[in-house]
């Protein structure tokens, strides 16, 4: 397995006084999907947060190719490769599909490499193709999640984080989704985090299953191992 893209240690981080992630600890290699589950209030969006700085950590580090990144503001971690897609579908709901796509490129120096790898988002996402003068406030939740994950890979990031990209879509709109996800990772080298309670949708294309309960990680192992241990998804995923 390769080396370790993202290595995170001794996490702690929360709101207010109150810790809500307890010394988290875990590595993702270079090239691998990881995917952080667990029921709700497991603190799984607050663990993406935290890797995108957008919730100051309390102590702890992290690190993304060898490089801190503890404290480094949110605006300046795509300089670093690293792209976070919230919860909830972060787009501009009054520019068109295009002008969203190449918001990913605007710290990009070079238009032509921006212009192609918005090319290349409407190959990937081909309803995106059809509406790129709508509006975002003109698209379907499934698209606006396609839109999301798009803008944030025209910055041609290293690793991406991602936090529950199948909340509130048709299963059709995640198959695809995943499937995305699972070609990047295999023809480009694309590293994901991916937070999901749909353990169902996540697992099959992941590496590597992280379980958090409680702001703590219960499990770290392979996700094919996790899929085939039912006592653990039952106690854990809930199912």
């Amino acid at each position: 397995m390769s080396a370790p893209l993202l290595r995170v240690e001794n996490l702690t981080a929360g709101y207010g006084p109150v810790p809500v992630l307890h010394e988290v600890s875990f590595e993702v290699p270079a090239g691998t999907i990881a995917a952080i589950v667990g029921s709700n209030g497991a603190g799984k969006t607050t663990l993406l947060r935290a890797l995108s700085g957008t919730l100051p950590a309390i102590q702890g580090s992290i690190t993304v190719g060898g490089t801190p990144l503890l404290g480094v503001p949110t605006e300046n971690l795509v300089r670093h490769g690293v792209a976070h897609v919230p919860e909830g579908r972060g787009v501009i709901g009054e520019l068109t599909v295009d002008e969203n796509l190449r918001l990913g490129g605007l710290w990009r120096k070079d238009r032509a490499g921006t212009t192609r790898a918005v090319a290349e988002m409407y190959e990937m996402f081909e309803p995106l193709a059809r509406r790129r003068t709508s509006s975002g406030n003109q698209l379907s939740g499934g698209e606006r999640q396609m839109l999301a994950i798009g803008r944030a890979l025209v910055a041609r990031p290293s690793l991406l984080l991602l936090d529950e990209p199948s909340l509130g879509l048709a299963p059709r709109i995640v198959d695809r989704i995943m499937a995305v996800l699972r070609d990047l990772r295999d023809r480009s080298g694309l590293t994901v985090v991916l937070v999901e309670q749909n353990a169902h949708s996540a697992l099959p294309i992941a590496d590597q299953a992280i379980v958090l309960s409680l702001g703590r990680i219960t499990v770290a192992t392979s996700a094919a191992e996790l899929a085939l241990d039912s006592d653990f998804r039952t106690a854990y995923l809930g199912f």
